[in-house]
């Protein structure tokens, strides 16, 4: 059953014992190092920071928020029991029978009850913490949603990208090139115009989500979400813009980003690990309007080295979408596929098929690489057979292992999209860093050696169940060795 807003997300995780309460934290450097240590390990509880330092008591900040599998789950309203491989396989039934529901204009909403515009506007009062050491400036936005509209189409983009807080009334952002809030961005200033934006710093965390996704070109966020609910996301019109946000937002910041004012932006430390792009020049916005709940939750995800909150969540649902994709671009015998922690959900790619037809393998892998959900900061796509789990690492070292000739089964694409944020990234004539090379691996056993090919000395998974059957006492329901049994007799 969907949440309504961000407080009832809270609630439900509190049920089930997924969050951890931090009070009197300081927001430079201690609370974002507390962050961290709870990222070293995924699954730990959320984190919701109250009575920081420096800030209103009431003020508070939510992190750590989707780096454990029932917290995903419970966001997409899905059993918070499944493993990952069970995940991939139930959310990607889920996008087959999948319709969008436009989100529902309403009057008013939660988010309206405070508001300060034209020389009232400050927006250092809401926690923006110093997350890392070496960071240039406080950054309020990791887990905001940009809302922006299309002025050619009326399409509204809502995509989670950067910001930083430069002074009271003006904050900076990094939109990546080909990002659908760019593309849109870019047609304003190619009229001599500001781009119109909203940003929502606290929310149902679905719509953050939603806004970390290759959502396609045209398709509205909100109405997807809305699918995914099974329910139409209330929206108000933002007072100053006009753009649909959400009713129950936190905090809404409106403003307009110029096409000639340039601010200093970054380091930040990114997703990828490290602080690969730097501090350069990027557009800023000029904020007009700022309305926020009561006691305002700001959302925040701690980028670093993955995995980490802003790509755990990346892992299970890009592997459904290149599923899903694959299928859509008429690949037959898919039969699993992972995007891979370590790889931030982006740069490593296993797909695992049952071969058909001599090039399959290949075919998949290049695919891969093509497709929307994977073309973006991609590096190591390998395919494997249908034997492999993709989500176990050991087991697609072990096929890249003894089913990969270096020769044959490794091919590299050259010049690729990618992100100034990827630290191996390179430029192109006199331009900035946004290409990359990409590997594609075909570890699965050689098509015309199929039934040659040495068989595995390990019991199949009908033979583990059996022996499983016959000695439940050594084995928990889930088929794991269970812990400090001493003896067991066979009946």
């Amino acid at each position: 059953m969907a949440v309504k807003d961000l407080r009832e997300w809270i609630d439900e995780i509190e049920k089930m014992g997924e969050l951890t309460r931090v009070e009197g934290a300081d927001p430079h450097l201690e609370l974002g190092g507390l962050v961290d240590l709870f990222q070293w390990d995924m699954e730990n509880p959320a984190l919701l920071f109250e009575k920081m330092r420096g800030y209103p008591e009431n003020y508070k900040l939510l992190a750590n928020v989707l780096t454990s599998m029932p917290r995903i789950c419970q966001s997409l309203d899905l059993p918070t029991d499944l493993s990952r491989h069970e995940f991939v396989k139930v959310w990607r039934d889920r996008l087959k029978e999948f319709q969008p529901i436009p989100p529902r204009l309403v009057e008013d909403g939660p988010v309206l009850e405070n508001r300060q515009v034209g020389d009232q506007v400050d927006v250092t009062q809401f926690p923006a913490p110093f997350w890392h050491s070496e960071d240039g400036g406080n950054y309020l936005g990791t887990g905001n949603i940009v809302i922006t509209k299309d002025p050619d189409t009326g399409w509204v983009n809502a995509g989670t990208y950067r910001i930083q807080v430069h002074d009271d009334k003006t904050l900076g952002i990094m939109i990546s090139p080909g990002k659908h809030g760019r593309i849109i961005r870019e047609k304003y200033w190619a009229k001599g115009e500001a781009c119109p934006v909203a940003i929502s710093f606290g929310h149902d965390p679905l719509l953050l989500l939603m806004g970390g996704l290759e959502i396609d070109f045209g398709e509205d966020e909100f109405a997807v979400a809305g699918g995914i609910r099974h329910e139409a996301l209330d929206v108000i019109s933002a007072p100053y813009t006009g753009l649909p946000v959400p009713a129950s937002a936190e905090i809404v910041i409106e403003g307009e980003i110029p096409p000639d004012q340039f601010h200093a932006e970054g380091p930040f430390g990114e997703w990828t690990g490290y602080y690969a792009s730097g501090e350069r020049e990027m557009p800023i916005i000029n904020v007009k309007s700022v309305v926020w709940r009561n006691d305002p939750i700001v959302l925040a995800c701690l980028p670093g080295k993955p995995p980490n909150d802003n790509t755990y969540f990346r892992s299970p649902l890009r592997a459904a979408m290149l599923w899903d994709e694959l299928e859509k671009a008429g690949i037959p015998g898919v039969v699993g596929a992972w995007s891979h922690e370590a790889g931030g959900g982006r740069f490593f790619n296993v797909i695992a098929i049952k071969q058909m037809y001599p090039g399959h393998a290949k075919q998949v892998a290049h695919a891969t690489t093509a497709i929307h959900a994977g073309a973006y900061a991609n590096r190591y796509v390998v395919v494997v057979d249908d034997d492999i789990d993709p989500t176990d690492t050991n087991e697609v070292i072990w096929a890249m292992c003894t089913r990969t000739d270096v020769i044959e089964d490794v091919d590299i694409v050259k010049r690729m999209w990618s992100t100034s944020l990827d630290p191996m990234a390179y430029a192109g004539e006199g331009g900035a860093r946004y290409y990359n090379n990409r590997m594609l691996i075909d570890a699965c056993r050689p098509y015309d050696r199929l039934a040659t090919f040495p068989p595995v000395a390990r019991k199949t998974q009908e033979e583990a169940k059996e022996l499983r059957d016959q000695w439940p006492e050594l084995f928990t329901a889930d088929g794991k060795v269970r812990k400090g049994v001493t003896k067991v007799t066979k009946h």
